[in-house]
């Protein structure tokens, strides 16, 4: 067992579960990832032994299937799958924050639909906020959703209680071919004058959960997911844009079944969600040290290691305690939401250290292989095109810091 990252307190499950999951990644993610990632190719054979894992359901109830884990544990997984290849915990986090909202938020219906079929991997997730032209403003949304209370049909979904339709586009929806159920946030003004919606646009949006076929073209009627986007990294993922023209979903399919609650919805699952980034973080970086150190072992100038040069030592040096420390927060962050206290500042900090250090560690593991680290043969070149997708997924490093900026004010009030 290496040295680094390690996390105390854990019981004897929790270890369980960690080793099995680290004996998967060192047998069956690591000898294949760079192989599968060069040629774009989804990593079916990986998934399917996750799903036999029961990792689709790790924090899913035991009532509705699932392991009924906590987000530390989770977190854990990523960080070990992260290591790996960080496309396969792409490829689980966006099922995870689905399955999160519908156990925080959904109905009991909701529930009871999805959360057994999704703690098998049966029902796979992928949620939607961000917008071609909007970025990081997501109380700017211009998708939206009308009510449409005498439908078109006589089906079940609109006898008990219409349908809406939705139109608009949305852009950078991770498992947009693969997942068979999307969160999707919209505006609906229902129930809003025009001047409190634009008071308070975040009182107007609604989550949708839309299901649809996997694949690509119009997975069902009003529904188009174009195709994968071309990425510099993080590929095998399928990254996709979203486009609803005419989509018509029963009202039964709200989220918590009551509209304007969704922006509320989906800042709940970033939360987590951004947890989750900072433990994909910490796995990347523990891997660019772990092929860092190794190679600088292996590799001779001027007559000897170049581990024995001091520069390559203060690196090394460096690094461990960048992977070390973006640990730690993360492992803090996770257990303070466990806890049930809010954990916005404490996730925040987490994703952008983790972010930042992790571009860190790739970019000197890299100077340590030299010319070599240029080379699509060595696993550290991979790396290096991954890590900045870290920076700005989930939020970029500099909205974490708004947010940061925004709770210390908040916590540091001056009273003078």
């Amino acid at each position: 067992m290496a040295r680094l990252a390690q996390t105390h307190g854990l019981t004897d499950v929790q270890q369980e579960i960690l080793s099995t999951v680290r004996d998967f990644v060192d047998k069956e993610i690591i000898p294949v990832a760079t192989e599968l990632e060069h040629r774009d190719e989804y990593p079916q054979q990986i998934v399917d032994g996750l799903k036999e894992l029961g990792l689709f359901g790790l924090m899913i109830p035991e009532e509705y299937g699932g392991l009924g884990e906590s987000l530390l544990t989770y977190a854990l997984c990523v960080e070990e799958i992260a290591r790996g290849w960080m496309s396969v915990s792409g490829i689980i986090n966006t099922h995870f924050i689905v399955a999160y909202m519908l156990k925080q938020h959904g109905t009991q219906e909701q529930k009871d639909t999805f959360l057994p079929k999704m703690a098998l991997g049966e029902v796979r997730g992928a949620f939607s906020m961000s917008e071609p032209g909007l970025g990081s403003d997501v109380a700017a949304i211009t998708s939206k959703a009308v009510k449409d209370d005498g439908g078109t049909s006589r089906s079940s979904a609109a006898e008990s209680g219409g349908e809406y339709v939705l139109s608009g586009q949305k852009m950078w929806l991770t498992n947009g071919g693969t997942s068979t159920l999307v969160a999707v946030l919209v505006r609906s003004d229902e129930g809003h004058s025009p001047a409190e919606a634009a008071a308070a646009p975040h009182r107007s949006m609604t989550t949708f959960l839309v299901e649809k076929e996997p694949g690509f073209g119009e997975v069902r009627p009003g529904l188009t997911i174009p195709g994968k986007i071309d990425k510099m990294g993080y590929k095998g993922v399928d990254t996709t844009e979203l486009i609803m023209d005419g989509l018509r979903i029963p009202a039964n399919r709200v989220l918590g079944g009551t509209t304007g609650r969704g922006f509320y919805q989906m800042m709940d699952g970033v939360e987590v969600g951004r947890v989750n980034v900072a433990a994909r973080g910490c796995g990347v970086a523990q891997r660019a040290f772990e092929l860092g150190i190794q190679y600088a072992q292996q590799r001779h100038t001027f007559g000897k290691q170049i581990a024995q040069h001091q520069a390559i030592q203060f690196k090394l040096a460096e690094m461990a305690t960048k992977v070390e420390a973006a640990h730690a927060m993360m492992v803090s962050a996770a257990r303070k939401k466990d806890s049930g206290e809010r954990n916005d500042l404490e996730a925040g900090m987490a994703k952008y250290l983790a972010s930042e250090y992790c571009k860190e560690v790739v970019e000197d593991a890299f100077r340590i292989h030299g010319g070599y680290g240029f080379s699509k043969e060595y696993e550290i070149e991979r790396l290096y095109r991954e890590a900045p997708m870290l920076l700005i997924g989930e939020g970029t490093a500099e909205i974490q810091k708004m947010i940061i900026g925004r709770r210390l004010l908040e916590e540091y009030r001056f009273q003078g």
